[in-house]
């Protein structure tokens, strides 16, 4: 029996990948059949048609590569370029650009007082920098996403930007992409022995969403396991103080604001409820169920819970098994939340991308801590 990620024979392989591009299609095409969003319909039928071209060459002799090149032009490439020209996205394109136009305008990216689902920004201060940089915000949340998992020593990056579940927010949103690329990076670096730089990945991406705040307690575990207090330290510091240069400023000088838009908002506290509304078990606890959202959220909280004491009796020792148990609470969450939807999915992909990597990770830091790196 081959090990795991031993290479295995083509002729194994195709079918698989044959049938993987063919459900893709059907999942695609099904998509834009019942999405009334003329964004997704648009990403539907472009990603469907270059995943049904791909299964085809996946059944012929064409290289495995031109199969997975065809999939990641119709499902990404083409329906970002065709979107971005003529100005489709969801709302948090425009969230983006309106938060960036705010900071700019008032000197903070929130509506102290917002009254519709358009005046609020449920993003932390830092996502308002993609909207502040030239052209389309997605290029730039797209490129982080992109450099980001290079950076980690993912392999095959371009197969994971074919997958639906990244496909379709790289070319009709994008905001959880460098969340999730940075989060890898910094689980990534603390394995490598690079505590500060970990911190200030992890750092970059707490402030752009609180659903990279689950990491740092990941990192830091990982970190004080393999060498140390004083390393684990210096990720916290870095990593916290990254967040609070620029978080901080905005929560003191209007906390009210502040609160309404990124707290309260994303969990379903507010009189305007969040368009964020997938079927999944929490949202439909706190949409279906007297008292719903305080179980969803109870449960959200016993769930974290869970996996803080897994941290501590058995700490991840391996940064692959660091984005495993991340993977598995923000899956958790994902399900949880009163208001989420399914494609806060591209967490615990990416994640478990990482936990699932086979390339070749570099020395392995061991030894006493005064001898280990802790750049």
């Amino acid at each position: 029996m081959k090990s795991f990620g031993e290479r295995v024979a083509p002729t194994t392989r195709r079918p698989v990948e044959r049938y993987a591009w063919a459900g893709c299609a059907v999942a695609a095409a099904g998509f834009a059949s019942v999405s009334d969003l003329a964004a997704h319909q648009v990403w539907g039928w472009s990603a469907g048609a270059g995943y049904a071209l791909a299964a085809l060459l996946a059944t012929g002799s064409a290289p495995r590569p031109a199969a997975r090149a065809v999939a990641l032009a119709g499902a990404a490439l083409l329906p970002l370029v065709g979107m971005v020209l003529a100005g489709l996205g969801q709302s948090e394109v425009s969230v983006v650009e309106r938060s960036a136009r705010l900071l700019t305008a008032t000197g903070s990216p929130y509506v102290t007082t917002p009254a519709t689902v358009g005046d609020f920004n449920p993003y932390l201060p830092g996502m308002a920098l993609f909207g502040l940089l030239p052209g389309d915000p997605r290029w730039w949340l797209g490129g982080v996403f992109t450099a980001s998992l290079v950076a980690a020593g993912l392999r095959r990056v371009g197969l994971l930007l074919a997958c639906p579940l990244v496909a379709l927010p790289l070319a009709v949103g994008g905001v959880d992409l460098p969340v999730a690329s940075l989060m890898c990076l910094g689980l990534a670096l603390a394995g490598r022995g690079r505590p500060g730089r970990s911190g200030l990945a992890l750092g970059a991406a707490a402030a752009l969403k609180w659903t990279a705040w689950p990491a740092l307690p990941v990192a830091l575990a990982l970190v004080a396991v393999r060498q140390g207090g004083r390393p684990a330290l210096r990720c916290a510091g870095v990593g916290l103080g990254a967040v609070a240069a620029v978080v901080l400023p905005f929560a003191l000088t209007d906390p009210a604001g502040f609160l309404r838009n990124v707290v309260a908002f994303p969990l379903g506290l507010t009189a305007t409820a969040s368009p964020a509304g997938s079927p999944l078990p929490g949202h439909l606890l706190a949409a279906h169920v007297p008292g719903g959202t305080v179980i969803a959220l109870s449960l959200l909280t016993v769930g974290a819970l869970l996996v803080g004491v897994s941290l501590a009796v058995r700490p991840p020792r391996t940064p692959e098994a660091a984005a495993g148990r991340l993977a598995l609470g923000l899956g958790l969450a994902t399900a949880l939340m009163p208001a989420t939807r399914f494609g806060y999915l591209v967490y615990p992909l990416v994640l478990a991308a990482l936990a699932h990597r086979t390339t070749h990770r570099g020395p392995q830091v061991t030894g006493r801590p005064a001898e280990r790196t802790s750049a």
